[in-house]
């Protein structure tokens, strides 16, 4: 029954729980059809893994030798992407590269499980490839070319809600938890939920109730007494570089293992991934002895990476499915299922979960069409052929959009708030302005994840006082908890640089440390603002 504290959100045709990019690519899925959602995440926008992973968007040759299936649902959803959204796209091209110790057998085979798989595959000579990426090792004996390439998850995700916002009065409220649910007569009548900011509890009606909440899938499932999702948990552990330092996706040519992959994100460049079996998902982080990993085998193909400076290191948790046997993590499928939980007795509650985040659209559209089927909308789903609009006010996560506006612009009196990213004035203001599900107070985190804010080699350490002093002067903030948000902005920063905090970047800690205890005093404000 629903409680008399809860407050009533406005009933809607779908409850949408989880907001990484499949829970968004649902969100714009049933917007196409005509068809109203509301997405809830306990925390924000690709909060799990959909913000926490390479940006790659897999050719699917990394799967060629594991999970063939997955390797051609791959490309198949690269091919797609690069056409419908290609502004969230940077189309960097992909080397898959051996180096003396890497097995001759595997890299001799390569070409011929791409063709089985239908990924282009092209063998080039060691000599071209390394005049492509002047970076790799000097003990290459084979390269291949693939049409791999950057993705941007988080405009990815932004583009998906203010389309879906715009098609059908979608709604998408952020930091809001899933409690459990009231069900009757074989249906979900209700969720109840907590806003985590505020603490109120809330009653959220639907006709039907999509579970998207990626590694917490399976806890949000046994919610609503389901037990037939079954997951494992992957944790893997990121580096970001200072610079860029390759043009191309560079993977190790073998089969998957760690710091084999190379991803150029804009100014940078991002080194993984490790894979380590975990039951806890809510307290991982990096190790120094993971990330030593990484750079050892990193630096195999790319002896650079040994000596690069490194301003952040990440993990988060793979959800894979289940299966038979006691395979290794990398032998598990990267596929996707769909639970209708029929069999557990419910008729209007569905989890969609695994899969990639190339294979995010594949995964809304398999959810979005039962879900119209179950409430009798015939409309097939257009996510294959209706291009994503190239929304103005999800550009700020681009890297060198800022600079380019703000040149474009001309305007003197716009002053440059993060100058590692170059995010101005004016850009915080519209990110502001065009996040109406935020409420009254924007955090600085939620800037920074819809920004470049914080991503620069200072991790906030200047932008993040800057841009809280601005929102105290354009009154966003009034009184001590913009201090809290600068805060805990700044903890977030932080995690990501404990386990790389060596050479130069351990001294621009000190330099932070210095200037958020010794001058703000950040460490003995209150907790509670």
């Amino acid at each position: 029954m629903t409680s008399a504290q809860d407050a009533a959100f406005p009933e809607t045709e779908v409850l949408i729980i989880g907001g990484g990019v499949t829970g968004t690519g649902i969100m714009r899925d049933l917007a196409l059809r005509g068809i109203r959602s509301i997405l809830i995440d306990r925390h924000d926008l690709c909060a799990g893994a959909s913000g926490g992973n390479h940006g790659l968007l897999h050719s699917g040759a990394r799967y060629v030798s594991t999970d063939p299936h997955s390797a051609r649902e791959c490309m198949e959803e690269n091919e797609l992407l690069k056409r419908l959204a290609p502004q969230c796209i940077e189309d960097t091209g992909g080397l898959f590269v051996a180096v003396a110790g890497d097995a001759p057998d595997f890299a001799g085979q390569f070409a011929g499980l791409c063709e089985r798989a239908g990924i282009p595959c092209e063998e080039i000579a060691v000599g071209q490839a390394r005049r492509l990426e002047p970076a790799l090792s000097d003990k290459l004996f084979k390269a291949y070319r693939v049409p791999d390439a950057a993705i941007d998850p988080f405009r990815l995700a932004l583009e998906n809600v203010n389309h879906s916002r715009a098609l059908a009065g979608s709604v998408y409220h952020p930091h809001v938890e899933i409690l459990g649910f009231d069900m009757a007569g074989g249906e979900i009548r209700a969720a109840h939920c907590r806003d985590n900011r505020s603490g109120r509890l809330l009653a959220i009606h639907a006709r039907q109730f999509v579970n998207a909440g990626g590694a917490w899938a399976m806890n949000i499932a046994r919610l609503a007494g389901c037990d037939d999702v079954r997951l494992l948990y992957s944790k893997g552990t990121l580096l970001v570089s200072n610079d860029r330092i390759a043009r191309h996706v560079v993977n190790r040519l073998r089969p998957p293992d760690d710091g084999d992959i190379l991803v150029p994100g804009g100014t940078v460049s991002l080194l993984g991934t490790t894979s380590t079996r975990v039951d806890d998902l809510d307290n991982i982080g990096p190790t120094a002895a993971e990330v030593d990993r990484n750079i050892r085998e990193g630096a195999a193909m790319i002896p650079a990476l040994a000596g690069a400076r490194y301003i952040r290191a990440f993990s988060r948790v793979r959800p894979l499915l289940q299966g038979g046997g006691t395979a290794e993590d990398r032998a598990v499928s990267r596929g996707f299922a769909l639970s209708d939980h029929l069999s557990q007795g419910l008729a209007n509650f569905c989890t969609i979960t695994g899969g990639k985040l190339t294979t995010f659209r594949r995964m809304a559209e398999s959810a979005s069409d039962l879900v119209a089927r179950r409430l009798g909308n015939h409309r097939p789903g257009t996510t294959a052929s209706v291009p994503l609009p190239d929304d103005e006010t999800s550009r700020w996560t681009e890297p060198g959009a800022a600079p380019r506006r703000w040149v474009r612009a001309g305007d003197a009196g716009d002053t440059i708030l993060c100058e590692c990213e170059m995010v101005s004035r004016s850009a915080v203001n519209q990110i502001v302005e065009h996040a109406p599900e935020i409420g009254e107070e924007m955090s600085i985190e939620a800037i920074a994840m819809r920004s470049r804010a914080g991503k620069g080699t200072c991790q906030g350490s200047f932008c993040g006082i800057r841009i809280c002093s601005h929102l105290y002067d354009t009154g966003h903030y009034r009184d001590a908890t913009g201090l809290a948000h600068l805060r805990d902005f700044l903890d977030e920063r932080f995690k990501g640089q404990r386990s790389i905090l060596w050479g130069q970047q351990a001294a621009q800690m000190e330099l932070a440390e210095a200037l958020h205890c010794g001058l703000l005093g950040l460490d003995s404000l209150e907790q509670d603002g």
